[in-house]
């Protein structure tokens, strides 16, 4: 049985996923509202929250690399600190400029704070990676989940400026971390000293390791598109904050309690099936929820979290089949599951964001879910071949 020492740093790791991922969750459900505040249209709010996923998440292999290299908290702290404080201070911004500043630095912070977080967190799984890397995952999509309510909460009934004072948890949380957790450097092997270039061809000639990123862009296009872009649909339909910020939540919530439970259903079915499932039952549920979201409004967000659910399955499995590729590359290739997915389709965004002005949000949407159900087969036949 591990002993409490033994469990400290994990357990500081797993809190900290969570209160990072709070942050980078608050800004989906009450960008409509800042965009109206700025007077900016749904095309131009797209890609501001575009730029955010793509500095959060494009560059997360690359400090990933120095992350495996320096083995030192630094990147934890000043991730969660830049975090909290810049995403906590963009609602209230009353220029377009200004608000760029606060989102590009927010989302750099979450970008330093995940490989490093993602790494160690391997480091100090213990014997059973797959459960212990479904508890991070869990609750940094838990932490990602509660921010749309807090930020729609407060934007609802105390205003957009009054979002800055929730920089205050990651502030005290950063010191509590700097004073209590364990010197992590101290615990974990050697740093490899690779190559920044070596380690980089490594893992992108990886066949393996381009399949499971071609499968984390694909999951990531289906909840990336679905949170930033119905929101401005139910705002459309006269919904108030607290209700997009409640939908975003249980949406998330759902895709957290996938990753919790992933590793048992793994175990029942295998990872194939469970991959299937994941890529496959979204459209279904897309076309549903666009039959019935204008007349049956209580079920259509209720598919939308069963939606949540299926995406979330196939996170944690995705992540430590990678890693266990080249396992001395631990955070870089968390960088690219869990951050560089996120930043291609970032990119896409920009021009999802006129599309769906054009053509309408939930056309737009079905489209979107029909990608990954019709790659499937040949993604995961490939996956598959040799296992």
């Amino acid at each position: 049985m591990e002993s409490f020492t033994e469990k400290k740093p994990r357990i500081w790791l797993n809190t900290a996923h969570f209160i990072n991922d709070i942050y980078t969750g608050m800004l989906n459900p009450i960008m409509p509202f800042i965009a109206a505040k700025l007077a900016i249209s749904m095309a131009a709010a797209t890609i501001i929250v575009s730029i955010s996923h793509i500095c959060s998440s494009l560059l997360q292999p690359v400090f990933g690399f120095f992350a495996d290299n320096i083995l030192k908290r630094v990147f934890i702290f000043w991730g969660l600190l830049m975090t909290s404080v810049f995403i906590s201070f963009a609602p209230g911004t009353n220029h377009i400029f200004p608000l760029l500043v606060c989102v590009i630095l927010g989302s750099l912070g979450s970008s330093l704070f995940h490989p490093q977080a993602l790494g160690f967190s391997v480091r100090f799984a213990g014997s059973d990676v797959t459960r212990n890397m479904g508890i991070f995952i869990g609750l940094g999509t838990l932490g990602y989940s509660l921010g749309p309510v807090v930020s729609a909460f407060v934007t609802q009934y105390m205003g957009l400026d009054s979002v800055r004072y929730l920089s205050v948890l990651g502030v005290c949380w950063v010191l509590l971390m700097f004073n209590f957790v364990p010197k992590i450097s101290a615990a974990a092997e050697t740093p490899s000293h690779s190559s920044f270039i070596q380690a980089f061809k490594d893992i992108l000639t990886n066949r393996k390791l381009n399949i499971l990123n071609i499968i984390a862009m694909l999951k990531t296009l289906v909840t990336t598109s679905s949170s930033i872009l119905l929101p401005f649909l139910w705002k459309n339909l006269g919904y108030k904050p607290f209700h997009i910020g409640a939908a975003l939540f249980a949406f998330s919530f759902a895709a957290g309690i996938a990753s919790f439970i992933s590793r048992s259903v793994e175990n029942k079915v295998g990872a194939q099936k469970v991959f299937y499932f994941s890529m496959i039952s979204t459209l279904p549920l897309m076309i549903i929820f666009a039959l019935v979201y204008k007349d049956y409004p209580s079920l259509s967000f209720f598919i939308y979290i069963i939606m949540g659910f299926c995406t979330g399955m196939a996170m944690p499995i995705t992540m430590v089949m990678a890693q266990s590729v080249l396992p001395q590359y631990k955070s870089i290739i968390g960088g690219f599951i869990n951050g560089f997915s996120w930043g291609v389709v970032a990119l896409v965004m920009s021009v999802v964001g006129f599309a769906a002005q054009a053509k309408g949000i939930v056309p737009v949407l079905i489209v979107i879910t029909l990608i990954p159900a019709l790659a499937s087969y040949p993604v995961l036949t490939r996956l598959f071949k040799k296992m």
